[in-house]
């Protein structure tokens, strides 16, 4: 499985291989375009040295966010989202034992289970979790009973309507252009 969502090889090599950075990407994934949000874990471990959940949950708040204000910024609005981020990988570590995968694997958990688990999660709401699951089912190999059903319309066949659908530019011009249509 390899992601193409940033157009940066590092980057998508990140969230490719690491369940945590295509986390911390979906959670920053507002207000910005989606290829800066998923782009973020990699700056994120390339100023700190490594993309660790206990590690950023227990780094000061002042030195992750002077990592997320770095130019280029991790996020265009760096105060909050470093706060966000930190709070995720505390949930992380608090509940998931430092795992994030753990969040999809652990129990062998059906596609309800799993977004019933990300809603819980700091900075995740219903539709961040459902087009995670989505995410999860289209692209990370996931395949517990339902995940479509809890993807909710992200996870239909064929779409174009987030993250979830985009492999490679092609794909991203056809999110894109559902996203304008839907905003009209």
């Amino acid at each position: 499985m390899s992601l193409h969502i940033t157009g940066d090889d590092d980057a998508d090599r990140l969230l490719s291989e690491d369940p945590l950075a295509l986390l911390v990407g979906m959670l920053l994934d507002q207000q910005v375009p989606m290829e800066t949000a998923f782009a973020g874990p990699e700056k994120i471990r390339s100023r700190v040295g490594s993309l660790d959940a206990a590690r950023l949950a227990a780094m000061p708040e002042d030195d992750l966010l002077a990592v997320f204000k770095q130019t280029p910024a991790v996020h265009r609005f760096p105060g909050s989202m470093a706060g966000r981020v930190q709070a995720l990988c505390a949930a992380i570590v608090d509940d998931w034992d430092g795992d994030a995968s753990a969040i999809w694997t652990r129990g062998e958990p059906d596609g309800s289970e799993v977004r019933k688990r990300l809603e819980a999660l700091p900075g995740f709401g219903e539709q961040k979790a459902k087009i995670f699951v989505a995410l999860l089912g289209k692209q990370y190999g996931f395949a517990g009973d339902g995940w479509r059903d809890a993807a909710g319309a992200y996870g239909e066949e064929g779409a174009f309507r987030s993250v979830a659908d985009i492999v490679d530019a092609e794909s991203l011009t056809k999110v894109r252009e559902t996203k304008r249509a839907a905003k009209k």
